[in-house]
Parts: structure tokens; C-alpha cells; sequence
């Protein structure tokens, strides 16, 4: 992808996440890796709905800022993300409230309830409380990266990331929608399992 046509993608889906509420303030971040060695990111303290192209940061894989644009003090999460999933050219992490509610009740997204979710996603693990912007939070989401396409971060927000900036999106998308039918089926009495042969059913399918 261009790197202009990268940065009119970050915007318009750092709208969405605002928008959407899944970020306030001037919460969460996205990046693009464009190459090999290059990574457009959102800024350190800028809403979301609020950007423009030309706010954006691009850094090198070390997260070193190649113009005069300071990117996001979560950035090392995302390339942390890179390095051990090649196949991930996108990352997208937020605090959207039902998925960050099960965060904050120290809860993971681990029950098969839905088939779809089972199809796009499968489980979302919950990580250990790390820090924000320090290397605790990349030691803490490490072990999980490599399995799984989206994370929870105990007391934090989640992160989702894929082959491109939608398909991140999707995957933040799907993980708060299911987790909004989880909180609702609770009040309703809980939430039914789907039969084990539905479940590797799907498997088969999604593989």
C-alpha cells in the first residue's frame, strides 16, 4: 500500500473507532507496516476522530521517528506484533467498554457461543496487567501473539491486528460485538455453549 493512501485509511478508521466509542480522548492507536522497515502509526495524544494524513508518524521497525511527527508511546506493542507475525500488516488497539469490561473483570473471551465468532476470531485470551508504554506490557502480550488474532490486556483495552487495516478492525469489531451478546446473555440467565461437534465442525471449516 502507498503511503498515502495508508494515511487517509488511518484516519478514516480512527473516526470509526470514535465514533463507534471505542476510543475517547485521545485513547488507542493504529499502524500500517508499509515495508519491510517502515510503519505508519497514529500520533502520541491526538483523538482519534480528530486526525489528519499528515499527523501521522512513520518509524523505522525500531520505532525510530523518520520525520518530526512523535508516534504513539504505545508503538512498541505494535512492533513487537510485526516481528512475530509476518503475516500481520495491521494493528489496532482500542478500549471499546464491553470487551474492556471483561478485561477489567479479569475475564477472557473463551466460551463458544457463537459460530461466527469461532470462523473469523476464535478465542480471545486475556493477557497479565502490564504497564502502558513499558516493556512490561510486551512481555505480558508476547506468549499469546503468535496463536491468536486478538487480545485482552487485564485492566487496559484490547488490540486485534491482521493482513490489513480492516481486517484488524473487523477482528476489534467482532470482539466487542461478542462481547456485548456475553454481558447481555449474563443478565438473561448466561449464555448456552455450542455442542463440542458444532464446535470442531467450524474448526474444520475456518482450517
Amino acid at each position: 500500500m502507498q503511503e498515502s493512501e495508508a494515511r487517509k485509511l488511518i484516519v478514516e478508521v480512527g473516526r470509526l473507532l470514535y465514533e463507534r466509542g471505542y476510543v475517547v480522548a485521545s485513547d488507542g492507536n493504529l499502524s500500517i507496516r508499509l515495508d519491510e522497515n517502515l510503519v505508519l502509526a497514529t500520533p502520541t495524544m491526538v483523538c482519534k476522530g480528530r486526525m489528519s494524513p499528515d499527523m501521522l508518524a512513520l518509524t523505522d521497525m525500531q520505532g525510530n521517528p523518520l520525520t518530526d511527527k512523535k508516534p504513539s508511546s504505545e508503538l512498541a506493542m505494535h512492533l513487537l506484533i510485526y516481528r512475530k507475525r509476518p503475516d500481520v500488516r495491521a494493528v489496532c488497539h482500542a478500549h471499546p467498554p464491553y470487551g474492556t469490561a471483561f478485561a477489567v473483570a479479569g475475564l477472557a473471551m473463551d466460551k463458544p457461543i457463537l459460530s461466527e465468532v469461532i470462523l473469523t476470531l476464535g478465542c480471545v485470551p486475556l493477557t497479565s496487567y502490564g504497564t502502558p508504554s513499558t516493556e512490561e506490557l510486551t512481555a505480558a502480550i508476547e506468549p499469546f501473539i503468535d496463536h491468536h488474532n486478538a487480545l485482552l490486556m487485564q485492566n487496559h483495552g484490547a488490540v486485534a491486528y491482521g493482513k490489513d487495516l480492516w481486517q484488524a478492525f473487523d477482528r476489534l469489531e467482532t470482539l466487542e460485538h461478542t462481547a456485548k451478546i456475553s454481558i447481555l446473555a449474563k443478565i438473561l440467565g448466561g449464555a448456552q455453549d455450542l455442542p463440542k461437534e458444532a464446535i470442531q465442525k467450524l474448526i474444520h471449516i475456518r482450517e
